[in-house]
């Protein structure tokens, strides 16, 4: 490590200074974090016990809430132990570490979306070619692929704020340790940090996000073929609910990332990231399950007494 840091703490200024907030904010985000935790483990636990969901679609689905039980436990638990701390630290170590895993589960999310979206292309698209064009080797050369990336990205970005110099002061305004609140405090430039920002804002989630609006075009495409009213109705309300998740995650990360550091506004920026930090993680096991029959008759024999 080349770095040469003089800052050895950084101090988290989180949401709100207020005393005040502080109990309501530390109730809210407790909450978001449990139902988030359970929500995914509950997929995970449906998946893996139920041979119906050994099948594409649920196996990249429980990639997904692996991939949002990470985010939210990196993040949440350190938020809920400043809002109640005294000294609301970290420790340069502990933030490079959050930075990391932070990253590796955007990188990761973003590529799942598109994979996701790909999937459900095929099988309404191609309903009779599913079984070819998403068979065992494909689906786990896919989840290599976003493996790959994930990690690319986060050792790229992860390592380039290594190189930075941190000399004062360490008042972080924000309630994790991100890429645009960190290069708000280098003492040296960080030029090329915004270069690869960019570069991967464009070709990651800006190509991502396309792909996957691409995939949602030829599924509205082959709903409207549908002849039942009813048949419409309830396909166009799942990949509309899918659609507007997608889209909250996407566009949240995209304006995050792609401007320069100069334009940050931290104090907004902040808020907007709850959105792709914290909402999305907890919505995911609702809006992929709530009108899955499969995973919620998983759930149910799950329960100790599923037929009551």
């Amino acid at each position: 490590m080349k770095n040469q840091s003089i800052v050895t703490t950084f101090i988290m200024l989180g949401l709100s200074s207020k005393p005040e907030l502080q109990v309501p904010l530390f109730i809210l985000f407790l909450s978001i974090y449990i139902i988030a935790m359970l929500g995914n483990l509950v997929i995970i636990a449906a998946i893996l016990s139920s041979s119906k969901l050994h099948r594409p679609m649920y196996f990249f689905l429980f990639h997904l809430a692996v991939v949002d039980i990470i985010c939210t436990a990196t993040i949440i638990p350190n938020m809920l132990g400043n809002l109640v701390a005294v000294s609301k630290s970290i420790s340069y170590p502990g933030c490079m570490a959050q930075l990391y895993f932070f990253t590796w589960s955007l990188g990761a999310e973003m590529v799942l979306f598109t994979i996701m979206a790909y999937d459900r292309y095929v099988a309404i698209c191609h309903p009779l070619r599913y079984s070819i064009m998403m068979n065992k080797t494909v689906c786990v050369g896919l989840s290599a692929l976003v493996i790959v990336i994930a990690v690319i990205n986060s050792w790229v970005h992860t390592g380039l704020v290594l190189q930075l110099s941190f000399c004062g002061p360490n008042i972080i305004n924000h309630f994790f340790c991100e890429i645009p609140s960190l290069l708000a405090l280098s003492c040296t430039s960080v030029h090329l940090n915004e270069v690869m920002v960019f570069t991967a804002d464009i070709f990651l989630a800006m190509g991502d996000f396309l792909l996957t609006c691409v995939s949602y075009c030829f599924i509205v495409r082959a709903i409207l073929r549908i002849k039942t009213a009813e048949g419409k109705k309830k396909a166009f309300s799942t990949c509309s609910s899918h659609l507007i998740v997608v889209s909250l995650y996407y566009s949240t990360v995209i304006y995050t990332y792609i401007r320069p550091a100069s334009s940050y506004s931290l104090d907004r920026d902040k808020i907007i990231a709850t959105l792709y930090t914290l909402v999305t993680p907890t919505l995911n096991p609702i809006v992929y399950t709530l009108r899955n029959k499969d995973v919620k008759m998983a759930i149910k024999k799950m329960l100790p007494y599923p037929g009551k």
